[in-house]
């Protein structure tokens, strides 16, 4: 069973800080605690794990504040994705693991999701399931690790563009086609479009 602290930091990490208009606001503990069912103590031990990892900073008399994505940090993360995603591809079709089925389920559950925060979940796990299919334990845990701001940034894009749901899709669609055909470089091309796209879009609303 999880201890309070990780129940709280779960809940923190997964539902308030994934959530954009969460953005600039103080977090009370005292909400999460009554969200979580727990008391306070255990919820600033989560925050302060938080802080430790950069999602939160913590002001003094004030508590635990979020701050809002700067465009360094949404370029930066972008960045990131992109390295890790492109070498997930190479190696997951260099050893003919690439889980098509997975892939396509979520990019089919993905298509048929009405709700927002749903339909970015999906998106996180069509990512992760190409990553996680390398076989290699702490990359997939580095990428599991941006997953609160992946999923702030993406609620963030579809929020700021009206047609970016469509384009996820599409976008989606030729990674997808790009491991079916066995073509590395089509799968490096089409992860670079698919980031780019976002990233245009998160900088034009930052």
């Amino acid at each position: 069973m999880n201890s309070g602290r990780d129940k709280a930091y779960e809940y923190l990490r997964d539902t308030i800080l994934a959530d954009p208009a969460s953005q600039g606001q103080f977090i009370s503990e005292q909400e999460v605690a009554d969200r979580v069912g727990v008391s306070r103590t255990p919820v600033r031990e989560a925050l302060l794990l938080l802080a430790a990892e950069e999602l939160v900073r913590l002001v003094p008399k004030r508590g635990a504040y979020v701050a809002p994505m700067t465009a360094r940090e949404i370029t930066e993360l972008v960045e990131l994705r992109g390295l890790l995603e492109r070498h997930a591809a190479e190696q997951a079709l260099a050893s003919g693991a690439v889980p098509l089925a997975e892939l396509r389920e979520a990019l089919d559950r993905q298509r048929a999701e009405p709700e927002v925060r749903q339909f970015i979940d999906w998106d996180r796990r069509f990512h992760t399931a190409l990553v996680a299919a390398t076989g290699n334990a702490m990359l997939t845990r580095v990428y599991t690790g941006l997953g609160a701001r992946q999923v702030r940034a993406g609620l963030t894009a579809l929020h700021a563009a009206a047609d970016r749901r469509e384009a996820v899709l599409t976008e989606h669609e030729a990674i997808l086609a790009a491991l079916a055909a066995n073509d590395p470089a089509a799968a490096r091309a089409a992860i670079t479009a698919h980031l780019d796209s976002t990233l245009r879009v998160l900088l034009a609303g930052a």
